[in-house]
């Protein structure tokens, strides 16, 4: 993971799409170890983070499909009390910030949303696996996970 955490090392506050947090829930074993490193680093406080609670909507929709609130609580409840992650609300300056990149890249609803938060929160890199979300480069540094895996 040495090559991961040496991409990440310019970088203090980073916004994450819930790929990761998928990823990292269903132990992916390609991904997985990404994740892990990631996310370890995030809890001890090597990096802050952010994500949007679109994220939630993501992660739960399944549990809640599979009629499991239990699991869908406890994704919640994660996600919440996850150290220096930081799950950020969609307001007006998110709102505003992401119609301008739907304008300009014309990006999905959902990712537009996560992209504006990471923007509005200070983030200065995203992790994903989005292809569609690399046309931000000019804005926020894109960090896919496929190139790690």
């Amino acid at each position: 993971m040495a090559d991961l955490t040496a991409a990440l090392s310019d970088h203090t506050h980073l916004g994450l799409d819930t790929a990761v947090f998928i990823y990292h829930l269903e132990q992916h074993p390609r991904y997985f170890p990404l994740t892990r490193t990631l996310l370890a680093g995030v809890e001890t406080g090597r990096w802050t983070a952010c994500t949007s609670v679109v994220t939630l909507m993501e992660l739960t929709v399944r549990p809640w499909q599979l009629n499991r609130p239990e699991t869908a609580e406890q994704y919640e409840a994660a996600l919440a009390h996850f150290p220096n992650l930081r799950l950020v609300d969609v307001n007006r300056k998110v709102a505003r910030q992401a119609a301008q990149l739907r304008a300009r890249f014309r990006l999905r609803p959902a990712d537009a949303i996560q992209a504006a938060t990471a923007l509005v929160s200070g983030a200065t890199l995203l992790v994903t696996n989005d292809r569609g979300l690399a046309r931000l480069s000019p804005l926020l540094a894109v960090l896919m996970l496929d190139e790690f895996a």
